[in-house]
């Protein structure tokens, strides 16, 4: 067809379906029978190859499902402890603050401008700490936990009961429900004159 002919054509309006046909088959010829569709062929599986299958299926599901729970989970927990390593590396400045307070408060007393000023700003970390999640953990005369508290030394003590905590070296914290630093204590154990 030359191009004359094509613009005629173009610009002629389309009258009846016959002439949609003659395009349509213009421009996509029929098949041949070289390019025969493609029959689907049903197999016939015995049934106990169908619940193998099946089980397999079910177990690959399960297994999908306790991942994306584990996944959930996993994310959660670095989401709650991800000031983790930051707040263990702070421990030990906050350690050396309340010993700079405590010794501001003997050398000067508690009226001292600088002790009220330290005061002040142990009152912000503290905030700081509780609003990040962390919390102190109690050890003084309360009974020695292990998974707590790490005892360095063992005194006898009229005061104290046996395995009972006389006093707190470095103070313990905990984020959550995860320790971050045990408490360091002493451990009483008991009267004198008990052992």
């Amino acid at each position: 067809m030359s191009s004359a002919e094509s613009e005629q054509k173009q610009s002629e309006p389309i009258d009846s379906d016959e002439s949609v046909e003659a395009i349509v088959d213009e421009v996509m010829p029929e098949e041949t029978d070289s390019q025969e569709t493609a029959e689907v062929e049903t197999v016939e599986l015995p049934v106990e190859e169908v619940e193998k299958w099946k089980d397999a299926a079910a177990r690959a599901q399960a297994d999908l499902e306790n991942f994306r729970k584990r996944m959930a989970r996993e994310r959660a927990d670095a989401i709650a402890y991800a000031n983790r390593n930051l707040l263990e590396e702070l421990f030990p400045i906050i350690d050396n603050f309340e010993m700079g307070l405590r010794a501001a408060k003997e050398s000067d007393g508690e009226s001292s401008m600088i002790y009220q000023g330290m005061a002040m700003v142990r009152k912000q970390l503290e905030d700081f700490l509780s609003g990040q999640g962390v919390e102190v953990i109690e050890s003084d005369g309360v009974k020695f936990d292990p998974n707590v508290h790490e005892a360095l030394k063992q005194e006898p003590s009229d005061t104290v009961p046996e395995n009972h905590i006389i006093f707190t070296m470095r103070r313990g914290y905990r984020l959550k429900d995860r320790v971050l630093r045990a408490a360091n204590v002493v451990v009483s154990s008991g009267a004198d004159g008990e052992n």
